[in-house]
């Protein structure tokens, strides 16, 4: 058997509409999407392969279709995300970042959680990475900080932080989520 380097391969054709058209459906098949993270992967692709038709790509006329016909919906994936990301323990402003950042509009985000799920979320969180009442007690100040620093990090408010890393028990902290809710 021989180390023979292989031939290397002819670059992909040129897109054109119809292979354009079948990149996009084929990314919002396969993926969750939002408009503008398909707006980035077709610009990307056309980038990578160029373009073969007289006349430059409609790509937003493409997207738009597609979101009409719903197979690329920014409001559904925000929920999705959204529910993912809470699941995960991680705080509203966190969730409101990533959302941003994969292009959906303020519109299409939803509503913000009310306090009681955002203290939900920040238990789940806490419990998840043995935080507060869940773990060890803090040996020092900085212990303390470096726990509200991750807490802040997931995106969850100060003042749910500090009620959750301040509560001596978890039986405490559980009978101030019932009685919240």
């Amino acid at each position: 058997m021989t180390n023979a380097p292989r031939p290397a391969r002819p670059p992909p054709p040129p897109l054109d509409e119809a292979a354009l058209r079948e990149l996009a459906l084929h990314y919002a098949a396969r993926f969750a999407t939002t408009q503008a993270r398909l707006r980035r992967y077709l610009a990307r692709k056309l980038k990578e392969r160029g373009w073969a038709g007289s006349a430059p790509p409609d790509v937003t006329a493409l997207i738009d279709r597609l979101a009409e016909l719903r197979y690329v919906d920014d409001a559904a994936y925000a929920g999705m995300k959204a529910r993912a990301m809470a699941a995960r323990g991680l705080g509203p402003r966190r969730v409101a970042a990533q959302l941003a950042a994969d292009g959906v509009d303020a519109d299409d985000r939803g509503d913000a959680p009310d306090a009681d799920a955002a203290l939900a979320v920040a238990i789940a969180f806490a419990r998840r990475k043995r935080l507060g009442p869940f773990g060890p007690a803090p040996a020092d100040r900085a212990a303390r900080q470096k726990q509200l620093a991750a807490m802040l990090r997931a995106g969850h408010g100060m003042a749910v932080a500090r009620r959750v890393l301040a509560a001596v028990s978890v039986e405490a902290l559980d009978d101030a989520d019932q009685y919240s809710s």
